[in-house]
């Protein structure tokens, strides 16, 4: 007996979706690793997905502001974080940061840094003087999605994700492919 094999099924079998890619990195809790978390963020997103050059800087900065945090906050200063990459090959990046909840302000839950988060980001700009602006002003804006988990060891997991197809990049403006205008 032969089985019927519809069109669709078809053009899969011969266009299979590319695989994930996830990337792990584990750093020392140190911020002279930074910039090589910077650099790397760069040559991936330019490499590996089909982000703009703009977006690629921008996810600098994300990761910047994530790891900064995890480093200040999250991990005491011989500790490490953990950093993961996953690229969804014409869909999405998506971007987790695990630190062990053994910083200088204790163990916080995801829930009160999702408070703080929304207390910041209910806040003008001007109001918050300094500190307090990367996840609620720039991570939050520059990316699709932020949500926050506790760990079984005791930490803070965030995760970020950015859509491909995201209506917003039709919505920059003429001038803004030149990688030093940021518009968002």
């Amino acid at each position: 007996m032969t089985d019927l094999v519809s069109g669709s099924e078809v053009a899969a079998s011969q266009n299979p979706q590319p695989k994930p890619t996830e990337i792990k990195i584990i750093l020392p809790t140190n911020a002279y690793f930074m910039s090589g978390i910077r650099d790397f963020t760069l040559s991936l997103i330019r490499n590996m997905t089909d982000f703009s050059e703009q977006w690629a800087f921008r996810f600098q900065s994300v990761v910047d502001e994530l790891c900064s945090n995890a480093i200040e906050h999250g991990s005491s200063s011989d500790d490490t974080i953990e950093i993961r990459f996953l690229n969804l090959p014409g869909e999405a990046i998506e971007i987790y940061v695990e630190d062990h909840g053994t910083g200088p302000d204790g163990p916080l839950t995801a829930e009160q840094i999702r408070e703080k988060i929304a207390k910041n980001k209910a806040m003008d700009v001007l109001q918050m003087g300094l500190r307090g602006r990367g996840l609620a002003k720039i991570v939050s804006e520059w990316t699709d999605k932020m949500e926050f988990f506790d760990t079984a060891k005791g930490g803070i997991c965030v995760m970020v994700r950015k859509n491909l197809h995201d209506d917003k990049f039709k919505e920059v403006l003429p001038d803004a492919m030149d990688p030093t205008h940021i518009v968002i």
